[in-house]
């Protein structure tokens, strides 16, 4: 018997179903609970998954916006499915769950517009050194061969995509497989176990050449199998099953199952090479870094249920914890346990303990963080670090009511908790609350969230752009205020220099005052008048680069006073500057579009209808079959820039984005910019 892979690894097993958008995973994960018996029967998703995400967002939109976790049992073993979202607007849900997982199960369809949202989710599988399957699902509608379809797939892999099964075909159409490691054909029936047959003599030789390409992949980590291939001996088929389980755990290959979700096809072989052929908790530690012995737990997710409370859904991977245990994390944070919970979907089922490789929820730990690493010794650190993609879109809210402001605040954080790709923050500039994210549907959902599940009325809009004003020429004006009104008058007065600086200066401020014509006490209120001047200046905006130089002026030794001289130089500044011919500035960005290479030229053609400038492209390092597309564009046209990038890359392109300088807008879009500045304020 095989030895590579060593004993079956038993105990509890955590798996991540991850795949493109629509690719059919929370249909695959209803049909892994049907199978298993965890449910009653298998729902269609178009009218209500079981167990998979079905929060009205999810329904509204029929996909998943978040990750759905079901812990079922299969000939003995527990296994916990969490179900990923496939939208790359939602691609962040996934990293925290594949951190503690054991194995992917990545489905893909044989569509090749699929592809390049397949190479995203298989790189990130590599960099996380994540063992994954790969279920090629909906075969029963394959239009091509499943080998030809594979040498497509191929290039989104690091790992070979190794074919494990091969339709059965009867009259053009896909009615079993054939197992190439049992040397087994399988007569699939609608959500039923299959029925055993013999391989038809007509698929006789398929099934030879394919299992023979088969052993040939896996002799590359075998050498006693290369020797038998070279003497073709037949090896013997534990040793195969062997080198299947040994490779797959190594993550040295993907082997490729097939089937169809929606009829529960092909379920019981996923089923059992999952249970064969699976790590362990004890694998993921050591891919993790970590040890054995004290409880040691990782959170996947953060859900806020209406009436339970705070959820944190963790992994076991030390340990075990009971509940009332002290938990500390590795941000900081600190709680006891208030309830753990096996789930099935909303389904909760109260435990008194989890054991080592169990997924839990954890009640009630108010400040545990999704990502966070835990234990009941204090100082853990943390086993995986998480950055969030730099975000592509971003709204404005606001409540519609003014009661609601707290209330939005604090619901913000909760959405913040349970999908911490979300950042907040509030502009100092505008005095707006900004949302940003990963796409119009991410927020989208975000939005009605915050309506649906917190009942906060909200107004979402495009955050208005930091514009800002300047000056081309230089003026000398003089600013004089003078007030009589009974007792102490109020009397200040200066002349200012204004002048234009470069680019990027700034404000600068001086003074070449002689002679004591302003007081010293006072010069530091008339720049005090000036800055204040500055927040809004002719067009109704920020100035800046301007320099600013107190030349002369003249004081009243009883009325003279901080205020006279501040409001002097405002009135100075607000003459002056009309003089100054003031010009409107807009942010420009420099962006880098991160696309498919077969649609670039799309993409370079997207940027000058956007008022952009084309500086570049070139390969995207490390990525084959990706460029990278450098240009200068203002802010005012990002936007909705990722709606058309995704429209025109099949879902998949992304950019980042940084400010680079600030330039000129003259003609009929200042005049829009000005006009629509002067309304909203």
């Amino acid at each position: 018997m095989g030895k590579r892979a060593g004993e079956r690894r038993k105990g509890p097993k955590c798996v991540a179903i991850v795949g493109p958008f629509s690719s059919g995973k929370t249909t695959l994960l209803e049909a892994l609970l049907a199978r298993t018996r965890a449910i009653a029967r298998q729902n269609a998703v178009s009218s209500g998954s079981t167990v998979g995400d079905h929060s009205p967002e999810a329904r509204a939109h029929l996909m998943s916006v978040e990750t759905a976790v079901a812990t079922t049992d299969f000939m003995g073993e527990s296994i916990t499915f969490v179900d990923c979202p496939g939208s790359i607007e939602f691609a962040s849900e996934a990293k925290p769950v594949l951190a503690a997982c054991d194995l992917a199960v990545v489905v893909a369809e044989p569509d090749e517009k699929k592809f390049p949202a397949l190479q995203l989710i298989m790189r990130q599988l590599d960099e996380m050194g994540v063992p994954r399957l790969l279920f090629l699902n909906k075969i029963d509608k394959a239009t091509a061969g499943v080998r030809e379809t594979l040498k497509l797939l191929q290039p989104a892999s690091t790992t070979p995509l190794l074919l494990r099964q091969i339709p059965l075909r009867k009259d053009g159409i896909v009615v079993g497989s054939i197992d190439l490691a049992l040397e087994r054909a399988y007569v699939w029936r609608e959500h039923a176990e299959s029925e055993v047959a013999e391989i038809p003599d007509d698929e006789k030789a398929r099934e030879i050449e394919a299992r023979f390409s088969m052993l040939e992949a896996l002799a590359d980590h075998d050498d006693a199998l290369m020797e038998q291939l070279l003497e073709e001996i037949e090896p013997p088929r534990d040793e195969v099953f062997d080198d299947l389980a040994a490779d797959l755990r190594d993550g040295a290959i993907t082997p490729v199952l097939i089937g169809s979700a929606e009829k529960g096809n092909g379920i019981m072989r996923l089923l059992k090479a999952i249970r064969h052929d699976a790590p362990d908790v004890e694998a993921t530690r050591g891919r993790l870094g970590a040890e054995a012995g004290k409880p040691l737990l990782q959170v996947m997710k953060t859900i806020h249920t209406p009436h339970g409370g705070k959820l944190s859904v963790a992994r076991v991977l030390a340990g075990r914890v009971a509940d009332a245990t002290e938990i500390h994390a590795s941000s900081g944070g600190t709680g006891k346990i208030s309830g753990i919970y096996r789930l099935l979907g909303k389904d909760q089922t109260k435990l008194s303990a989890a054991e080592e490789g169990e997924t839990v929820a954890l009640g009630k730990l108010d400040d545990i963080a999704t990502g966070d690493t835990l234990s009941t010794a204090r100082g853990v650190a943390p086993l995986v670090a998480f950055d969030a993609p730099a975000p592509v879109y971003t709204l404005a809210l606001r409540p519609k009511e003014r009661k609601d402001d707290v209330k939005l605040s604090a619901s913000l954080q909760k959405l913040i908790q349970e999908d911490p790709s979300i950042t907040v923050e509030q502009n100092q500039d505008t005095g707006e609350t900004i949302i940003s994210g990963h796409g119009e549907m991410h927020l989208r959902v975000t939005v009605e969230r915050l309506e649906g599940k917190y009942q906060i009325a909200v107004e979402a809009h495009p955050p208005r752009v930091p514009y800002r004003e300047t000056i081309r020429k230089p003026v000398t004006q003089r600013g004089r205020h003078k007030k009589q009104s009974g007792g102490h008058g109020q009397f200040g007065d200066v002349v200012l220099d204004i002048k234009p600086l470069p680019r990027g200066s700034g404000f600068e401020f001086t003074d070449t005052i002689t002679g004591g014509v302003v007081p010293k006490q006072y010069i530091p209120s008339v720049e005090a008048g000036i800055r204040d001047y500055l927040k809004s200046g002719p067009l109704g905006f920020p100035v800046v680069d301007v320099a600013v130089n107190l030349a002369d002026g003249s004081y009243h030794t009883v009325d003279s006073s901080d205020m006279a001289f501040q409001q002097a130089a405002r009135i100075g500044m607000k003459e002056g500057m009309a003089a100054c011919s003031p010009v409107l500035l807009e942010p420009i960005l420099k962006v880098q579009i991160f696309t498919p290479s077969d649609a670039t030229a799309k993409v370079t053609a997207l940027v000058p209808q956007r008022r952009g400038q084309i500086l570049g492209f070139d390969g995207r390092p490390g990525w084959p079959g990706w460029d990278v597309v450098e240009a200068l564009m203002p802010q005012a046209e990002i936007g909705s820039l990722i709606v058309e990038l995704r429209s025109a890359t099949a879902g998949v392109a992304s950019y980042a984005a940084e400010f680079d300088h600030m330039a000129e807008l003259t003609g009929r879009l200042a005049d829009e910019v000005m006009s629509a500045h002067g309304k909203a304020a």
